[in-house]
């Protein structure tokens, strides 16, 4: 289950919001979300854990708690919702004025 983190410390670290997730089971991925033009954080990461069970567990127990001095917000990842295709062979009609 993935999970989604926020109001995270900007010089919070994936290595180290991983450490904080494994006490509650196996942590397959930490990614703190990073902003392309600045190279800084954006204050907010995705956590997949290897059960949702302990998805859970971490979701319940670290939601609203201190963390690297900010209280951080846990909940489930709800998946991204899909884009409408583009048609690229779209050939606009011929317009008279």
């Amino acid at each position: 289950m993935n999970i989604f983190v926020a109001k995270l410390n900007y010089r919070t670290t994936s290595e180290s919001l991983a450490e904080l997730f494994s006490q509650y089971g196996e942590v397959v991925s930490a990614k703190v979300i990073m902003d392309k033009d600045t190279g800084r954080s954006k204050g907010y990461a995705f956590v997949e854990m290897g059960s949702e069970d302990a998805a859970v567990a971490a979701i319940a127990g670290l939601n609203e708690t201190q963390f690297e001095g900010q209280t951080i917000v846990c909940k489930k990842a709800e998946p991204r919702p899909q884009a409408p295709r583009r048609d690229n062979n779209f050939k606009p009609r011929d317009r008279r004025y």
